[in-house]
């Protein structure tokens, strides 16, 4: 789990998660491509939110030339029945975005910084409010790389980046839904390191070395390909994981997941109204008794993403309806020692989310209704007052701006 103490053992509580990590750096992306914006590439965007198409920019003329100053101020409501015995809160209010991005995005010298404060909402784990998660997890710079791009097709980038991994991004309003959801509580989302991209035709490919879940130390190589066999249909897989062993164990670190390797296959399909993106992911742990691990454990699950555009003809300019169906397992049981990365070893879990979405201009508004239910849980490691209650239920509301 991400940011649960590793002990409780509720996958992803909050904190990491997120995506293809080119997709932030446009050389590749497992996602659908961003609006058409040179400005706001950066941060991308699944949709159906979109960027300001006419963002704030600033020429300084030589060598720096043109910056751009963009942004995401939005809030953020949560309704949940059978709350945690740690997070007993049933509604609550909370900031969910509000940041400030800086960038530079042409020329042979590139930069990218993004400030401010964040919540990572995520299903089936505690919430834990913007104030916590942004001094606990990636501080008030979450975001922060130079980009080096002698040509076209490769680039160098360095500093705190986005993860290679999965197929959902950081922060609620890149995403086509607000909360991010189970397979992304088993990957990692923010990393410090040193990334590389490749593109040759339909090829594109990235490799990294950074610190994983964020512990500080180069022991993660990653690499994503993608393929684009045409403007409606893409390909990608993603593999990462520790060259080593690392025994850190903190929030943002959990010490299972960062000792881990985790693989993903990822389908595109965009077409008129219509982004479809089914994916799989696999993950283990090897025994290591220096990390706790005294059996082998693994996850294995598979989601399927899609979002339809309402056209004009039907009256409904600027609503969408993104729904995300997912189901994930893990190994093991109770009783032989396997390590807990779920709702107890051998537990499944599955989700049905559906977000309602409207945007006019650079204001969004947007609700959520979800459905987890776990089976095979261990006991106290699920949802309720006692930690038994084998599903939750969540309503969500999100309304912002995007300058």
């Amino acid at each position: 789990m991400k940011t649960c103490n590793i002990s409780c053992a509720v996958i992803a509580c909050a904190a990491i998660g997120a995506t293809s990590v080119d997709a932030w750096a446009d050389d590749a992306t497992n996602q659908p491509a961003a609006p058409p914006s040179a400005a706001m590439t950066q941060p991308a965007m699944a949709g159906p939110l979109q960027a300001n198409p006419a963002p704030y920019s600033y020429d300084f003329g030589g060598p720096v030339g043109k910056v751009y100053v963009t942004g995401v101020a939005s809030g953020f409501a949560q309704f949940q029945d059978n709350a945690y015995p740690t997070n007993a809160r049933h509604s609550q209010a909370d900031i969910s975005n509000a940041q400030v991005i800086v960038q530079k995005t042409d020329g042979p010298l590139q930069f990218f910084a993004q400030a401010g404060a964040y919540s990572l909402p995520a299903l089936g784990v505690p919430y834990l409010r913007a104030s916590q998660a942004t001094n606990d997890l990636y501080g008030v710079l979450p975001v922060a790389y130079a980009k080096v791009a002698p040509t076209d097709s490769f680039s160098v980038l360095a500093g705190k980046l986005p993860t290679l991994i999965g197929a959902e991004y950081t922060f609620s309003y890149e995403n086509m839904n607000i909360e991010r959801g189970l397979l992304w509580g088993q990957e990692n989302a923010i990393a410090q390191g040193i990334q590389a991209n490749y593109t040759a035709g339909p090829l594109a490919v990235s490799f990294a070395l950074t610190d994983g879940f964020y512990s500080g130390k180069l022991d993660w190589l990653t690499g994503l390909a993608t393929y684009t066999f045409n403007t409606s249909n893409s390909l990608a897989f993603a593999a990462g994981g520790n060259t080593g062993t690392d025994t850190t164990n903190t929030l943002v670190t959990p010490v299972l997941l960062n000792n881990e390797q985790i693989y993903n296959l990822i389908y595109t399909y965009t077409s008129g109204p219509w982004t479809v993106v089914p994916y799989l992911q696999y993950t283990s742990i090897g025994k290591n008794l220096q990390i706790g691990a005294t059996h082998d454990a693994s996850t294995f699950g598979g989601a399927l993403l899609a979002n339809y555009n309402m056209e004009p003809e039907f009256g409904l300019t600027g609503v969408s309806l993104p729904v995300r169906f997912e189901y994930i397992s893990s190994s093991g049981s109770a009783t032989d020692g396997t390590p807990n990365l779920l709702y107890g070893p051998g537990s499944d879990a599955w989700s049905l989310t559906v977000t309602p979405t409207y945007q006019k201009g650079i204001f969004f508004t947007r609700a959520e209704l979800s459905y987890v239910g776990v089976s095979h849980t261990t006991a106290g490691a699920a949802f309720g007052s006692d930690g038994n209650t084998k599903s939750q239920v969540r309503g969500v509301l999100e309304a912002g701006i995007l300058f």
